[in-house]
Parts: structure tokens; sequence; C-alpha cells
């Protein structure tokens, strides 16, 4: 995991100040320990790792500290997302992307608006994705790699 990547543990901290703007620790913690029986001091942890990362702006308010996002949600599952692709070979990508799809629940327009990508993805897509790992570390079989029996 990237060293500035946000873990899942963080993103919990990062929905309630997304969904509030601009809020208190006592108020995260207060959310998070009905949601996931977190201590206070867990939350506030993972709200001083996540102001390191610079994932989060702590503005002091007389003797609190308000604190505000500095990386949208949008941004953040970008990030997750293209770190997931990363991980998998490029030939393997579509079948990621199936699963997903498969196993989540989406409105008519979601579908909607993912037809008209894979439309337009359609007219510029590639006859086949060639795979870009390094040998040895998928079980693709291209011309002039070395396989073995393991």
């Amino acid at each position: 995991m990237k060293e500035n990547q946000m873990t899942t543990s963080e993103r919990e901290v990062m929905k309630v100040v997304w969904a509030n703007n601009s809020t208190t620790s006592k108020y995260i913690s207060t959310i998070l320990e009905e949601k996931m029986s977190w201590k206070a001091a867990t939350t506030k942890t993972l709200i001083g790792r996540l102001v390191k990362k610079n994932h989060l702006k702590a503005t002091e308010e007389g003797r609190k500290f308000k604190y505000s996002a500095l990386i949208t949600e949008q941004e953040s599952l970008q990030e997750s997302s293209q770190a997931l692709l990363q991980q998998v070979c490029t030939k393997k990508r579509g079948n990621v992307l199936y699963q997903m799809i498969e196993e989540t629940t989406l409105s008519l327009e979601d579908i909607e608006q993912l037809e008209q990508l894979l439309s337009e993805k359609k007219r510029i897509a590639p006859e086949t994705v060639s795979c870009q790992c390094t040998a040895g570390q998928c079980e693709c079989k291209q011309e002039g790699e070395i396989h073995c029996g393991h």
C-alpha cells in the first residue's frame, strides 16, 4: 500500500468528515463508537494519521479543533480503484470489473451510464489487451517469456 493511501479504518473517519464538511473529533468519535464500537482514542489516532497524510486539515477553534477534508470522496475512490487495478494483470482487469458489477446493486441510471461508457469504450477498444506484468509474475503465455512448471 502506498504510504499516503487511506486504510479501511481511516476511510470510516473520512466518511463522517465528508458527510459533515467540517466537524470535531468528539462528533467523529460518537458516530464511530456507535458504528464500529471504537474508543475515542482509536478515532483520535486515525484522525492524527489522516492529518499527517494531508487528507484532513485541523483548524483550531477556541479550545477545540475542527477537521475538514483536503481530499474529496471521489478523489479518494479514484485513487483506491487505480491502486486496486494496478495490482492486477492488465489482461484480468476486465474480469475484476465484471465481478464488481455483478456483485453490486445498481440503479437504472447507473446501468445506463455504464452502458454509455462501454459503448464509447467499445469503439476504441483493442482486439486484445496485452499482459504488462514482469515475466514470472503471472501465468500469461506471451512469446519470448520464460515459463516454468511451478
